[in-house]
């Protein structure tokens, strides 16, 4: 399974990127204004560390052909950029087009399987369904991606599926073990998947008993 890290903090990107974890990184346009930076040097410093690996970029406008106009200023930023579609009939009739020109396109804001399902026979390369906002509402986000995966297994579409709105590590455990393609995690979750209480104790035991070795 790939992990994205779901940031535009450029830090946080780095401080995954060097731990060799992440495989691309998503943005939108909620965490890119908590940066409160220009977006064309924030996007520039980003690409910079994460050099060929996907950048998902979303677009703004509600109209598909706005959407396309956005999408190709976007993708003119690097051969790595994916540009982010909102799910809606207008967006599948941008993705319809973006995607016969090269320009990969990460279908956002799924929140069902057929929703899923419409973007895949679009031909999105990538699709996020968001589980974290389904958990809030008391619906099972994870039961959405099982059924993605599983629709998309049975007639061998090629859009990925990536798990948005991940929350905590129990997410990525249980996306993995269904077969998500994709995780995209926020770097707290990423530092949480790191830890476990019987590691750290025992990097303290060897510690101590080190010092009881006689040294010359």
């Amino acid at each position: 399974m790939k992990f994205f890290i779901d940031t535009a903090n450029p830090g946080e990107i780095r401080k995954a990127y060097e731990m060799g974890v992440i495989d691309g990184v998503t943005t939108n346009p909620t965490l890119i204004s908590k940066e409160n930076r220009d977006f064309d040097s924030l996007i520039k410093d980003i690409c910079g560390i994460i050099r060929n690996l996907p950048i998902s970029l979303e677009v703004i406008g509600l109209k598909s052909e706005e959407m396309i106009r956005e999408a190709r200023t976007l993708s003119k930023i690097g051969d790595n950029v994916v540009v982010k579609i909102p799910m809606t009939s207008e967006g599948l009739k941008a993705v319809h087009v973006l995607i016969p020109e090269g320009i990969k396109t990460n279908t956002t804001l799924v929140f069902s399987a057929t929703q899923a399902l419409l973007a895949a026979k679009a031909g999105s390369t990538y699709i996020s369904p968001f589980i974290g906002r389904l958990d809030d509402i008391s619906q099972a986000g994870m039961e959405l991606v099982e059924q993605i995966v599983t629709i998309f297994n049975n007639y061998d579409f090629k859009s990925e599926v990536i798990v948005a709105s991940i929350r905590h590590p129990i997410h990525v455990l249980e996306a993995a073990l269904i077969g998500a393609d994709v995780a995209t995690i926020p770097y707290k979750v990423i530092e949480q998947l790191t830890k476990h209480p019987l590691t750290d104790i025992g990097i303290e035991r060897f510690l101590e008993d080190w010092k009881k070795v006689p040294k010359k």
